[in-house]
């Protein structure tokens, strides 16, 4: 039986990869996003915000970054704060689970590298909340490695650029571009021009994304229960602690969907039960 040819990865010319940078980059000088995350190289301040923009505009994160940074300033200060109070300063970029895996991170490198950030990604990866794109992304914010990462803007950027009118188009014929056309001299730089290009191009075309074979839809937050669960913090940092019927009633929820909500959230180490109350772990 003949075996059928494999498919040769994607390829682009010097003179493509030139004037790909050129747009790019010019892009960037003419309209280049200024972010306190940008301003910096403390390995600690490119983690906390690595952390905080998955699945979360930039532009929320720049209002509660500052905020977060002045109150745990060092890797050892937010290791060694409650979760209660990293809570407190999260709210309002959702997703609370993130707060607690940022805080088991720093506790974490401050017990197994005495406070240093690791420039392994295995390493990285090994924290809590750390995937592929994070611990690569922290590598190159913050050491200017030159590792290969994609995330939204970026794979928008390169489905537009080189993917006009395709669909379906799997991450694994944009990866090679990537590596391709990246600046190896300066990827702090070049990732985060090709960030802000795909943010531009997100607010003037139709989301190149939707040609992404790995695009969905994110669904609804009204009567979800990221809802729920976020309405359960908010709740339970203004009153301290709460029994479940308590919590039920004041939220006007089901009881059942809230009670197997309460249930996930302290397996998950977010809540603890004082005897009947629930209360921030």
């Amino acid at each position: 039986m003949t075996k059928k040819p494999r498919p040769q990865p994607t390829k682009a010319s010097k003179a493509e990869i030139n004037a790909f940078q050129k747009t790019v980059y010019e892009h960037y000088t003419k309209e280049g996003r200024s972010f306190l995350w940008r301003h910096t190289r403390d390995p600690y301040k490119i983690l906390v915000s690595e952390i905080m923009l998955q699945q979360t505009q930039a532009e929320r994160v720049a209002a509660k970054y500052p905020l977060f940074i002045a109150r745990f300033p060092t890797m050892a200060s937010l290791a060694a704060a409650p979760l209660r109070s990293v809570m407190r300063q999260w709210q309002g970029l959702g997703y609370n689970r993130r707060a607690k895996m940022l805080r088991d991170a720093a506790r974490a490198i401050m017990a197994e590298y005495n406070g240093r950030v690791p420039q392994d990604a295995d390493a990285l990866q090994k924290l809590p909340g750390f995937g592929p794109y994070t611990a690569r992304a922290v590598l190159v914010f913050a050491f200017n490695q030159p590792h290969v990462v994609i995330e939204t803007n970026i794979r928008s950027v390169f489905l537009h650029y080189f993917f006009a009118g395709k669909k379906n188009v799997d991450d694994k014929k944009l990866m090679p571009l990537i590596a391709q056309t990246m600046d190896a001299h300066n990827p702090a730089a070049w990732y985060s021009a090709l960030m802000d290009y795909g943010s531009h191009l997100k607010k003037n075309n139709p989301n190149p994304s939707r040609a992404s074979r790995h695009h969905a839809k994110q669904s609804a937050f009204a009567g979800s229960n990221r809802q729920i669960r976020g309405a359960i913090i908010t709740l339970l940092l203004a009153t301290k602690h709460q029994t479940q019927s308590q919590i039920i009633q004041k939220l006007d929820a089901d009881p059942d969907r809230t009670g197997d909500i309460l249930a996930h959230m302290q397996a998950e180490g977010l809540l603890k039960k004082q005897g009947a109350r629930f209360v921030i772990a």
